[in-house]
């Protein structure tokens, strides 16, 4: 019973973040503004690294959490360059 409780609530887990990957998707590509679209990039690593989790709880292996690691380490330099280049119009002074 509480095998069939974590299949499901992985599996319903999985489809709602890719539904929030497929609207930062949409935002990256239609976003009025680079700050929209950088502020989608965001969600979208932050869903993906989410996304890497579920499928490593889901496998049994932890490999994944450290892959998932590793997208939220380069998310967030990714995330600050781009902000510092939108602010300043460079990323290296």
């Amino acid at each position: 019973m509480s095998e069939l409780i974590l299949h499901w609530g992985l599996m319903t887990a999985q489809i709602i973040i890719a539904l929030a990957m497929g609207f930062a998707a949409y935002r990256i590509v239609i976003g009025p503004r680079a700050q929209d679209r950088v502020l989608a990039l965001d969600a979208f690593y932050v869903a993906a690294m989410l996304m890497l989790m579920l499928f490593g709880i889901r496998v049994g292996t932890a490999i994944y959490f450290e892959v998932a690691l590793v997208i939220g380490i380069l998310g967030f330099v990714g995330t600050v360059a781009l902000a510092k280049f939108l602010m300043r119009g460079e990323v290296i002074e």
